[in-house]
């Protein structure tokens, strides 16, 4: 039931989005019990969550991404 710290910040970004299950937030759970660095970003993380909640921070619409990422892969491949 142990997992790495990779796999616990996974968890812990998807738990912001209530998208991770029992068992994983579980996981995550114990993994923080003795892994301060991973307990330090997922209150960091939270945080982070919760101040874009009051902000009332939406994300860009499908079509604003599209065209985000081709902004950028043009900027990439013109270097």
């Amino acid at each position: 039931m142990k997992i790495t710290c990779d796999e616990a910040s996974h968890i812990c970004n998807k738990s912001q989005y209530d998208d991770a299950s029992f068992w994983e937030v579980l996981k995550l759970r114990l993994h923080i019990l003795y892994c301060k660095t991973c307990a330090k970003y997922t209150k960091k993380n939270s945080k982070l969550t919760s101040l874009c909640d009051k902000a009332e921070l939406t994300s860009l619409s499908k079509d604003d991404k599209e065209c985000m990422k081709r902004d950028l892969e043009n900027r990439f491949h013109n270097k």
